[in-house]
């Protein structure tokens, strides 16, 4: 985790919602209208490619789908700036190589069960 400016850490208690895009498509009305129990919609996104992770709307991050305690989880593979990704399995400016975000993320999703992982897992209600 990124340490927060002092000026900002006013705003560290305010809540956003926080929501994972799947994948997006199409359908006209009636298609709609017609779903039932059993139907299948098919969506934009191939089943490998990484999720986007949305703040209130906007995206901030692409994931990967890992499970914690038997629930769903995400492990953020890229921030997603204004006008780049930035990848957490590189440091960032001014952070040494040695911190969890740097190292995070380079254990396959097999592996990631198998280890412990270095970085928070972020929950409802959870501090940060």
């Amino acid at each position: 985790m990124t340490s927060i400016p002092q000026s900002l850490s006013l705003l560290g208690d305010v809540s956003v919602d926080v929501s994972v895009e799947l994948g997006r498509t199409k359908l006209p009305l009636k298609h709609v209208m017609a779903l039932g129990e059993e139907s299948v919609v098919t969506l934009d996104r191939l089943t490998d490619e990484l999720l986007d992770v949305l703040v209130n709307g906007k995206p901030i991050a692409k994931a990967e789908v890992v499970t914690v305690e038997n629930k769903f989880g995400l492990r953020i593979v890229e921030l997603v700036g204004q006008d780049e990704a930035v990848s957490v399995n590189a440091p960032r400016p001014n952070e040494p190589a040695s911190s969890p975000l740097a190292a995070e993320g380079t254990a396959t999703p097999q592996q990631q069960d198998q280890q412990p992982s270095a970085a928070p897992v972020l929950s409802e209600g959870t501090d940060v």
